[in-house]
C-alpha cells in the first residue's frame, strides 16, 4: 500500500508543477522543437530542380542527396535538454542555466538550417517554409519561461524577507 500511494504522491507532484506558467511556455517550445521532425524547412530550386530541404536531409524526388544527421541530432539534443529543464523545477537558477542552453541550441540549429539552405546551393532559389519559424518561436518561448522563473524568484526572496 505504501509503495501506490508513493507513486500517487510522485504523479500528484509532478502534475502540479504544471500550473506553474512557464512550465507550460517550455512544454509549448518542447512540441514546437519536437515538430521539426515532421515539418520541410525549405525548398531549393536550381537548375530546374527542386530540391526538399527537411530534417531527413536534403532530398531529391524522395531519395537524400545530403544526409540530415547533424540536424537530427541537434534537434534530439535540444529535446533532451528542453525535457530536464521541465522536470528541474525545483532548482531554479539551474533551470535557468539549463533554458539559456537551450536558447544557444536553437540558434546553433538555425545557423545549420540557415547553411544547409543557403550556402550549400549558391545561386539557387530559396523557398523558406514554416519549419524554419519554429525554432525561432521556441526560443521567444523559453524567453517567457525565464522571466516566469525569475519572477518566482524575485517572489519566494520577498516572502522570505518577510519572515
Amino acid at each position: 500500500m505504501t509503495t501506490t500511494l508513493k507513486k500517487a504522491y510522485f504523479c500528484i507532484k509532478y502534475l502540479l508543477m504544471i500550473q506553474r506558467i512557464q512550465t507550460l511556455f517550455l512544454i509549448i517550445s518542447a512540441i514546437l522543437i519536437g515538430i521539426l521532425f515532421a515539418l520541410p524547412f525549405a525548398e531549393i530550386a536550381k537548375d530546374a530542380v527542386v530540391y526538399l530541404f527537411n530534417s531527413k536531409g536534403i532530398l531529391l524526388d524522395g531519395v537524400v542527396k545530403q544526409s540530415g544527421f547533424v540536424v537530427i541530432a541537434i534537434i534530439t539534443i535540444i529535446l533532451a535538454v528542453s525535457v530536464f529543464a521541465i522536470f528541474d523545477f525545483k532548482n531554479r537558477k539551474r533551470q535557468i542555466m539549463t533554458i539559456l542552453l537551450n536558447i544557444v541550441l536553437k540558434l546553433v540549429l538555425l545557423g545549420i538550417l540557415v547553411f544547409y539552405s543557403y550556402f550549400l546551393f549558391s545561386g539557387a532559389q530559396i523557398s523558406l517554409k514554416v519549419g524554419m519559424v519554429f525554432p525561432l518561436l521556441a526560443i521567444v518561448f523559453d524567453y517567457l519561461a525565464i522571466s516566469g522563473i525569475r519572477k518566482d524568484e524575485a517572489l519566494i526572496r520577498s516572502i522570505d524577507r518577510i519572515r
